[in-house]
């Protein structure tokens, strides 16, 4: 009969688990709280006293690090952090929060639920990010839109912005540790008691394939002490979320085409493939690595044929970053991009998003091409009406305004909130409450566009030169601007009217 074990904790803590495992990993056993808020995670070899030292750090300095500060509260839903060791019949283990109940399939799959077995089980990354899985096994109720897709994307790439600006790094970010509801737009960073210290502690592991790093495959034969020898880091870190993004956005991997580059070993043609000879499959020069697709099964479109569905329908923030990422900085680490500017493209995007007008489309969202003819590239559903676009400027200083290269677009319903009428503010963790609150919204009444100003005390009409009480409204019209704050990187927009 199972028994509850009590233990002192690092911190001071008491610390209880249910002595019955309950799930095993690569280097670790897992056992429950009796009340399910957490569980500890034993590690089956002995720990040295660097592997000890790497743990008291992540649990205690780092973790106040990135805890103890603004927005400490909401990066705790982003950053499933090991909160104190303990210690018991000679084994180290760590005591992490139990996984939100969000995480876990409620639904599971898409035929029998008990086919796969998912239901009740945690949400790896993995059965999101692959056209396959989603097509063929999972249900519809757990697949989320183009906006809640997106959503999650922000959330990856802040979770590991905070990483990165903690002086840290993952050592095997990937689908396996990042767990995600599609449905809500929700992601969270696991297995975070390996997290690599610059230049003083060493990854415990390189990586899942998928998603090495080139430098990483390439050298992963050399000595672990060889200089030439490249290990996982924020520059490593910077390829998987990459990786990640396009995954979670196309539903297919950047670097597996049909490139062929040993026929007479398998293992030598994914080292190269991989490795030294990575070429992204959407290369705009060399096609060597294009999806052929006579040899992609069915579940796997649309999202495999990138002529259908190329990156750039992720929009003008997100596509150059990923042109950096896998043609730019695929072999130049240096030349990726940060965490930091995926969340701002990401953010930038979802302001670009319009709802298709076809209520069977799959994605009921896409991004807005610039075009004078709009129209979804999921389902083919052209845009009919008019579309109000606000190109967004801001001032540097009193009478001055220089574009933001951020553009607001409109559909019913639509808001408007203080990262929109200032460029000083920006949605992130640091977010006040006050900040999080809508300033206004858009509304279509009788063949025309309104804004409605319900929280900018300053809102004028530039165009018809006269200030916008709160409560009252500005009529959109091609060409006409709105100066939303008055203050210090207060915005101005000028609205382009697109009529369909």
């Amino acid at each position: 009969m199972s028994q509850i074990i009590t233990l002192t904790a690092s911190d001071g803590s008491t610390v209880q688990f249910v002595d019955e495992k309950k799930a095993s990993g690569g280097l670790k056993d897992v056992f429950f709280s009796p009340d399910k808020t957490y569980v500890v995670a034993f590690y089956r070899d002995k720990l040295d006293q660097v592997g000890r030292e790497r743990l008291n750090l992540i649990t205690g300095t780092y973790r106040d690090r990135v805890f103890n500060q603004e927005g400490g509260d909401y990066l705790k839903n982003l950053l499933c952090w090991p909160r104190a060791t303990v210690e018991h019949n000679g084994r180290v283990g760590v005591v992490v929060p139990f996984f939100a109940k969000h995480f876990f399939f409620e639904h599971g799959s898409r035929n029998d639920d008990q086919m796969l077995g998912i239901r009740k089980r945690e949400k790896e990354g993995k059965w999101f990010a692959s056209a396959k899985n989603r097509s063929k096994f999972l249900d519809p109720r757990e697949l989320g839109d183009g906006l809640t897709q997106l959503k999650t994307c922000i959330m990856m790439a802040r979770a590991v912005r905070r990483l990165h600006s903690a002086g840290l790094a993952h050592s095997d970010l990937s689908y396996k540790n990042v767990l995600v509801d599609p449905s809500a737009g929700r992601a969270c960073l696991i297995d975070l008691d390996g997290l690599v210290v610059p230049s003083k502690f060493p990854p415990d592991v390189a990586g899942t394939p998928d998603f090495f790093a080139p430098e990483v495959v390439a050298t992963s034969k050399l000595d672990r002490h060889d200089p030439n020898r490249k290990l996982p880091s924020r520059l490593t870190d910077q390829h998987a979320l990459a990786v990640l993004i396009y995954m979670n956005l196309l539903f297919r991997h950047p670097l597996r085409g049909d490139k062929v580059h040993d026929v007479n070993d398998t293992q030598r043609d994914e080292e190269l493939a991989m490795g030294e000879r990575a070429l992204f499959i959407e290369h705009p020069t060399d096609h060597s690595n294009r999806v052929k697709l006579a040899n992609v099964p069915p579940a796997e479109l649309p999202w495999k044929d990138t002529q259908k569905l190329p990156y750039t329908i992720t929009g003008p923030y997100v596509s150059e970053l990923i042109r950096r990422a896998f043609i730019d900085g695929l072999h130049h680490p240096n030349a990726r991009p940060t965490a930091d500017e995926w969340e701002t493209a990401l953010v930038k995007t979802a302001d670009l998003l319009q709802p298709c007008q076809n209520p069977q489309c799959a994605q009921k969202w896409f991004v807005f091409d610039n075009t004078t003819k709009p129209c979804c590239p999921h389902c083919g559903t052209a845009f009919r009406g008019k579309l109000p676009v606000l190109n967004l400027y801001s001032s540097h200083k009193e009478g001055s305004f220089r574009t933001d290269n951020h553009r607001l677009m409109v559909y019913s319903g639509q808001s408007a909130f203080q990262w929109h009428s200032s460029r000083l503010v920006f949605p992130n963790e640091r977010l006040t409450p006050e900040q999080a609150k809508r300033v206004g919204y858009f509304v279509f009444h009788n063949d025309d566009w309104y804004f409605v100003n319900e929280a900018l005390p300053s809102l004028r009409d530039v165009t018809a030169m006269q200030d916008i009480p709160v409560g009252g409204r500005i009529k959109l019209e091609d060409g006409g601007q709105i100066l939303f704050s008055r203050e210090t990187g207060g915005r101005l927009a000028v609205i382009q009217m697109v009529t369909q």
